[in-house]
């Protein structure tokens, strides 16, 4: 929680950065990348929280896979939280920059769970209707869970709407204990 906290502190200085040089956007694409980069990579998560490792060689690991690809207000990010030891940080910093961005220009984050990977037909169907229920734009999140069977979730900030298979089967479930009649003898 206090790291949260903390995150949620650097990436609001780096938005207001951002804005006031009109690079949010570039910023923001700059965090989606970082987030991914290092949520994908194990070794680099292992890189940013190990004390082992020293700050020479945390630096060149991310000069390498950011410097040029980065603009220089994100890359700034990096190199302040190196300095103020909190590299660690990194990857939920740069989530949540762009919960903040996405906050910040009205967007909403729809995240769909389905058991396979939506149609691009599909994706467009569910982001039409979820759109004119809210009313803002919408990015669409899909995440893939075999465990849901069929059907699908779909998150949309705090309400929740399940259609999957698994939801429907534990909703029968709970109604046959509720409704199991047990003789008292």
């Amino acid at each position: 929680m206090r790291e949260t906290r903390a995150a949620i502190r650097y990436a609001k200085a780096v938005l207001n950065l951002a804005l006031d040089l009109k690079k949010a956007d570039k910023v923001n694409e700059d965090m989606q990348l970082i987030a991914s980069t290092v949520e994908e990579n194990k070794e680099l998560q292992i890189l940013l929280v190990s004390p082992v490792y020293k700050v020479k060689v945390k630096k060149a690991a991310l000069s390498e896979l950011f410097e040029k690809k980065v603009s220089e207000i994100s890359f700034g990010l990096i190199n302040q939280l190196m300095e103020n030891k909190r590299l660690p940080l990194l990857a939920e910093v740069a989530k949540q920059y762009t919960i903040i961005y996405d906050h910040y220009k009205g967007t909403e984050i729809a995240k769909v769970t389905s058991a396979i990977p939506l149609t691009d037909d599909l994706k467009t169907k569910v982001l039409k209707k979820v759109k004119d229920i809210l009313g803002k734009e919408v990015h669409l999140e899909n995440i893939v869970d075999p465990s849901i069977i069929g059907g699908f979730i779909l998150k949309v900030g705090d309400k929740q709407f399940d259609a999957s298979i698994l939801g429907k089967m534990n909703n029968l479930r709970r109604e046959f204990e509720d409704n199991l009649y047990v003789p008292k003898f």
